[in-house]
This record gives structure tokens, C-alpha cells and sequence, in this order.
């Protein structure tokens, strides 16, 4: 993978940087649209459904709302990464220049992804599943985050075109939403949503995803591009706020699985502080005994608790 062709093209995320960017997307970033709120540090999080490296984050950003999430708010934006096919650039003109793609970065990440869904079954947008979420925010802010994971769960992992009603209603339900409110959001109210996020990402400066800009009440602020070690993440809360105290967490099993009720080992590691290989040999000793349902893909597994936990 060249560093240029991940530059000319969003689906094509520079592993170095760990960063899906836009055509047109910049560095500057404006603190004109940005407010701090009642938490001590308030972090914007511009992100996409389809976005490979949001994916590789999630280990990270699940263990900082365990130990900063009485002090930090996430703000959760859309970010249009892929408006549709109409451009050729980097190499990339059609869906199944990305199946390979997706491979790599799997690897890179320790997420599954499965790539072939550019193959079987691909997507043209990621604007109707960013449209989805607006909707599910409309509803719940705890709701619409387990609806975007069920979404991402769907499209890295299952193979699932996420633009699809189908897909997105199924995700919904799962979520716990109020499915005939969420298709009204859908298709009317939504899209103006989007399009505010769209907008806010422009004046920001948002050249990626993800980007994640953390704000304490000063309205000073420190900015993390792309997928990196937690420690990163951890150390711009502690620059903008260095009194803050990061909660204590139970990291056996069951809690974290009380919490999130989908990990992947990768993501079972990084929350339980447990080596990567003893990790995934807890899980599939959970998962051989009944306890845990495991759903193994080419590029790696995902383990499910039976019962719905939360996501918030």
C-alpha cells in the first residue's frame, strides 16, 4: 500500500497514520464551533460506519469511557467518508479494490474484517448508514451507539451490506429502538442531522477519521488523528485536565462482557489487561463450554455474551 494512494482516496486508510481521509481534507482545525459542556473534558468524535480505522479504535475508546467516563462526554459525528462511486483515484475506481484492502488493515489492527463484502455484496455509500445513526441519536444517545456497533459488527465482520433497510432496521431492533419513530427519523428529519455534522467537520478542519478532539472548560484543546495506542487518547485528557482520576473497572470476564456484550480478543486484552494469547484462549475456552458465542471470520473472531449489555 502506498502512502499516496491511501491520501487520494478515504477507503484506502494509511496504515502508518491510521487514518481513513477524505479527498479534501485538511489539517487546520478551527476552535470557533467548539463548547465545552457540563464534564470537565468533552471530546468530538468524527467517525464513519465503514471506517476501517474507527474500527481498529475501539479497543481504546472502550477502555477510555471505562476509566474517564465520569469525566469525559463523547460527541459522536458522521463524517461522509464515502458520498459514492462517481471518483477514480489511487488506484481505487470500484468496490472490490477495497476487499484486499480491508484484509491488510485487519491484520494491522488485531480487528477481524472481513473484505469480501466489497466482493459479495458491496456497499455504494456510507452516507445512508451515517444518515441511520443520526436517526438512532434522535432516540437515544446509549441506543444509537450499540446501534452503530451492531452496524459495524455487520459490515467488518458479517459480510452485510449496512446501506440495505433491511440491515439497518435489523440493527435497529437490536439496539432496542423504537423502530416506527426511527424509520420517521430516517427518512425525514435525519438527513438534515448529517448534513450539520457534514458542515461542523468542514469548519473543524476534519481531514479523517478518526478524529478525536478533546476540550476541556477553557476551550483549550488536543486533537488525535488516526488509530493510536491508548496511551495517546489518555494523555490529551491528562494535558487538558491533569487533576482528573481515571475510575478503577472489574476486569474479569463477566463484567466486561456485562458491559459490552461483543469482544473481540484484541478488545478483550485491552480492557481485562490480559496478553493477547492468553486472551483469546480464555475466550474460546468460554466459548467451547457453552458460555460465549463465538463468531469466527476469515480474518478473526468476535466473541457475544447471551444477554444484551450496554454500550454507553
Amino acid at each position: 500500500m502506498k502512502n499516496e494512494t491511501s491520501k487520494n482516496n478515504p477507503l484506502l486508510c494509511d496504515i502508518e497514520t491510521g487514518m481513513c481521509e477524505t479527498p479534501d481534507g485538511n489539517t487546520k482545525t478551527s476552535q470557533s464551533n467548539i463548547q465545552s459542556n457540563k464534564k470537565s473534558i468533552k471530546v468530538i468524535y468524527y467517525t464513519d460506519p465503514i471506517c476501517s480505522s474507527c474500527w481498529g479504535i475501539e479497543p481504546q475508546l472502550r477502555k477510555l469511557k471505562l476509566e474517564y467516563g465520569n469525566e469525559i462526554e463523547i460527541e459522536y459525528r458522521m463524517g461522509g467518508l464515502l458520498p459514492d462511486w462517481s471518483y477514480n483515484s489511487g488506484g481505487i475506481g470500484k468496490p472490490s479494490d477495497v476487499a484486499h484492502h480491508w484484509d491488510e488493515v485487519s491484520e494491522h489492527y488485531d480487528m477481524p474484517i472481513d473484505g469480501d463484502v466489497w466482493l459479495e455484496d458491496p456497499l455504494d455509500s456510507s452516507y445512508p448508514p451515517s444518515i441511520a445513526f443520526k436517526a438512532a441519536q434522535m432516540q437515544s444517545y446509549a441506543k444509537a451507539i450499540l446501534f452503530l456497533r451492531e452496524i459495524r459488527e455487520m459490515v467488518f465482520l458479517q459480510k452485510k451490506n449496512i446501506t440495505k433497510w433491511e440491515h439497518i432496521e435489523a440493527a435497529a431492533k437490536k439496539a432496542g429502538l423504537d423502530i416506527k419513530q426511527f424509520k420517521t427519523d430516517f427518512e425525514q428529519n435525519a438527513n438534515a442531522l448529517f448534513e450539520e455534522d457534514l458542515k461542523m467537520g468542514k469548519e473543524l478542519g476534519v481531514r479523517g477519521f478518526p478524529t478525536i478532539i478533546f476540550i476541556n472548560e477553557s476551550g483549550d484543546q488536543e486533537i488525535v488523528y488516526g488509530s493510536r495506542p491508548y496511551a495517546f487518547y489518555e494523555m490529551a485528557i491528562l494535558k487538558l485536565n491533569a487533576n482528573i482520576t481515571k475510575s478503577e473497572y472489574s476486569k474479569n470476564w463477566e463484567a466486561l462482557f456485562s458491559i459490552y456484550p461483543s469482544l473481540t480478543a484484541k478488545e478483550f486484552s485491552e480492557l481485562s489487561g490480559t496478553p493477547r494469547v492468553e486472551s483469546e484462549n480464555i475466550l474460546n475456552g468460554l466459548s467451547d463450554d457453552g458460555t460465549l458465542e463465538k463468531l469466527a471470520t476469515k480474518n478473526g473472531a468476535i466473541w457475544k455474551f447471551t444477554n444484551q449489555g450496554r454500550d454507553d
